[in-house]
């Protein structure tokens, strides 16, 4: 760091702190002074290295993004578990950035047109803004991936000249989409006194919800790899539908089932459903529930699935750092 670095650091120090230094005690020595004002450089000349450390830039950025941000790298690209991650181009205007950023497999060929960020991806800007990212292009060529993050500062201030963060901490591929009637489920064998129990929800929807769910029974349908049919039972009046995830923390397997009318195309849905994880606490049964409907009826319908799976995640931490400067960042 050169002199004319270090004065523009020195700024950065409180005053009361450089004040501090030069109210000098009755009968003080003056090295206390120098220490003092030696401490506070040092604190200037740490930062940076201490902003490079991502448990100590999370600290920092809780307290203060601004000083965060300013002091941490410039980082256009980074490479981790064979997949690099690069700023691509940004673009600026008024209030609001728009940002390309890119996925490459080096080593292989794990990812694809379906692969998406898994919910795993941070934003972290000195400034009040709100943003997205979307998946807007895939090369299989070169086997890139390209995603579009959309920032706007809150305000309307001109959002020129500042840094921003963006990191990744898992990618889901080979994302595939099922959708049919599993012929292998008989609706009539539904069990009208199946066993049931109270169960732990870790999720649900519908009104008045009501914790009563089958207890898995024998696979009755495996209509994709990952998803299973493990019940079907009246319980209350209502006829209860189980399916169950396999691994949803690292492939977000889910989907839902619905009652097709073989003769009409009449379509029942559900009016509620619950979940809750399975006793290794990896996958997750769906307990989902149709009411309405007898047993003497159940001849009259299909049993139709819509899933969404996905291969395991693959998991990393990448992270890049840029100024919101379109001159600055060499594609």
């Amino acid at each position: 760091m050169n002199g004319a670095t270090l004065l523009d650091k020195m700024e950065l120090v409180e005053p009361k702190y450089l004040e501090a230094t030069e109210r000098t005690p009755q009968k003080k020595p003056r090295w206390i002074r120098v220490c003092a004002v030696a401490a506070c450089l040092a604190l200037v000349l740490a930062i940076p290295a201490m902003a490079a450390v991502p448990a100590i830039y999370e600290v920092l950025y809780a307290l203060s993004p601004a000083t965060a941000q300013f002091f941490k790298p410039v980082a256009l690209s980074c490479v981790d578990n064979g997949i690099r991650m690069e700023v691509s181009a940004v673009y600026l205007h008024e209030n609001t950035a728009e940002l390309y950023i890119t996925m490459q497999d080096l080593t292989g060929d794990r990812l694809d047109e379906t692969t998406d960020l898994f919910d795993s991806y941070q934003i972290h800007t000195p400034f009040d803004s709100t943003g997205h990212c979307d998946r807007v292009g895939y090369d299989s060529a070169t086997k890139t991936v390209t995603f579009l993050v959309t920032l706007e500062q809150w305000n309307k201030q001109d959002i020129t000249g500042d840094k921003v963060t963006f990191s990744v901490g898992s990618l889901l591929t080979n994302k595939q989409r099922f959708e049919g009637v599993l012929s292998d489920v008989a609706l009539g064998d539904a069990a009208l006194t199946p066993d049931t129990q109270v169960a732990d929800l870790r999720g649900f929807s519908g009104e008045a919800v009501d914790p009563v769910a089958l207890v898995p029974g024998d696979v009755l349908s495996t209509p994709v790899e990952g998803v299973s049919v493990t019940g079907l039972g009246f319980v209350n009046g209502c006829l209860h539908v189980q399916t169950h995830y396999d691994n949803i923390h690292h492939t977000d397997n889910h989907g839902y089932v619905t009652l097709v009318h073989r003769e009409t195309g009449e379509v029942l849905q559900r009016e509620r459903s619950l979940s809750f994880f399975d006793s290794d606490g990896t996958g997750s049964y769906q307990d989902e529930c149709f009411p309405g409907i007898t047993p003497d009826t159940l001849g009259d319908y299909d049993l139709y699935g819509t899933f969404v799976t996905a291969s395991p995640a693959i998991t990393g931490r990448w992270s890049v750092t840029f100024p919101l400067d379109p001159q600055k960042i060499q594609p």
